[in-house]
């Protein structure tokens, strides 16, 4: 006799004890809590031949980039289902699969396929969704609204404390502008799973979208200390809280945090966060004019001269040119700009060349050729969006045209630009921009 899921789908194991640790596994898994990996190990004990139990440990190991470990329990996991599986599990592992070796595009359009029949399933829900999801990174320039569809169409097969779907439907609204709905769904959510790391950073991202940096600071420094920092989004929470300091001007509070929590040395974090983290943070702040203290860009390029050597994960891609940009690698971001063109040729970067522009765009800034960089980003900011990530991730791409349009001389287009920020949220950094444009 199958046992049941926490949202009535049916398991394929006999094991009480395998399908309790299985659903509390899935709970730690879905909201990034430290314990998800135990949980799902002890489901595979009580029943090794318990295929999802073995998917979701495949999809924990490719979350924290332990791609071969990640194949190994997929691969035990797709033999598993294959023999003792339902229709249902044996296209939820098959989409997890997709997904773990790269087919990106088949495990999306498999994802989408299986929630239409079974749109419960919320690992495999969570696939297309968030600001690392399948949609973000894939290229779209609709991404945001394709976050919304897909939450909407479903929603009706959730309860109204649904903790999981509260979240990334918020998620989902607020990323695409709806910031007043974002805000009150993703802030429910962490009411009801306090212990929900993705609720806590969807909220630091919505209030950020909101203006409402001193809510987000109290958030962030109330919830922080419950989450251990081994914890995947430890280090990218707190960066959050860095950047909220950067833009008051309080670079000693914003070194602190970043010394503390972010910098290579000390984060515990992924990879992809390390490398946008500490690239995309010491760039605003010496883009916004302070001095970034000896030897912070350099452990960040002696992190990243690690991972993302090839071409073609866009948004690493941008990150990785602002690490080589800010070091003066001249010759490493050649060699990627390069690289990218030829994908772009050849039809095989779905973000398409807005990517190569903005690493150019990246030289440029560093050389100090602020007019010539505001002429790559002018015509490609629209499409800035296709490298995935969150708005507050790509912002600083903006960042770059507004000071880069300041320091050529384009005083009205630097105005005009401010102006639209600030009509879409308070800004004291941007307020003081405007003030002394006009001023001048």
């Amino acid at each position: 006799m199958s046992r049941l899921d926490r949202y009535s789908l049916p398991l394929s194991t006999t094991s009480d004890l395998a399908a309790e640790r299985y659903q509390a596994g899935i709970d730690l898994l879905l909201s990034l809590w430290p314990g998800a990996a135990q949980t799902l190990d002890e489901a595979i004990a009580a029943d090794p031949d318990f295929a999802l139990a073995y998917a979701a440990r495949a999809r924990l190991h490719a979350i924290r980039a332990e791609v071969t470990e990640a194949r190994a329990k997929i691969a035990k996991a797709m033999d598993l289902v294959a023999r003792n599986g339902t229709e249902r599990e044996r296209s939820h592992v098959e989409v997890v699969s997709f997904a773990i070796m790269g087919q990106a595009p088949k495990a999306l359009a498999g994802a989408l396929a299986h929630t239409d029949r079974w749109p419960r399933d919320i690992v495999i829900l969570s696939l297309p969704l968030g600001a690392f999801g399948l949609f973000a990174f894939s290229g779209m320039a609709n991404h945001n609204q394709a976050r919304v569809d897909l939450c909407e169409r479903h929603a009706r097969h959730f309860e109204a404390d649904d903790w999981w779907f509260l979240n990334y439907r918020g998620w989902a609204h607020g990323e695409n502008g709806n910031i007043q709905l974002g805000r009150s769904l993703t802030q429910r959510s962490l009411e009801v799973r306090r212990h929900n790391v993705n609720a806590a950073h969807a909220v630091a991202h919505v209030l950020y979208e909101a203006g409402a940096n001193d809510e987000a600071e109290v958030v962030i420094s109330n919830w922080l200390p419950e989450y251990d920092k081994s914890g995947i989004l430890h280090s990218h929470i707190a960066w959050h809280a860095a950047l909220i300091a950067l833009e008051r001007g309080d670079t000693d509070r914003a070194l602190e945090v970043y010394q503390e929590h972010v910098a290579p040395s000390v984060s515990l974090g992924v990879p992809i966060n390390v490398v946008s983290d500490t690239s995309s943070f010491l760039w605003r702040m010496q883009a916004y004019g302070y001095t970034v203290p000896a030897g912070m860009w350099d452990a960040a390029a002696t992190y990243a001269s690690g991972y993302f050597k090839q071409a073609g994960f866009a948004f690493a891609d941008f990150h990785m040119a602002l690490v080589a940009a800010a070091t003066g690698d001249k010759v490493a971001l050649d060699q990627r700009i390069d690289a990218l063109i030829a994908l772009v040729e050849a039809g095989n970067l779905p973000a398409g060349s807005v990517v190569p522009e903005i690493c150019r765009a990246a030289l440029a800034f560093a050389e100090e050729d602020y007019g010539r960089c505001a002429a790559i980003l002018e015509p490609v900011a629209g499409d800035v969006v296709r490298i995935g990530g969150s708005g507050a991730q790509r912002e600083i791409v903006e960042d770059t045209l507004l000071v880069s349009l300041m320091r050529s001389g384009e005083a009205a287009k630097a105005r005009a630009l401010l102006d639209k920020r600030l009509h879409r949220r308070p800004s004291p950094r941007d307020t003081l921009w405007l003030n002394r444009l006009r001023a001048a």
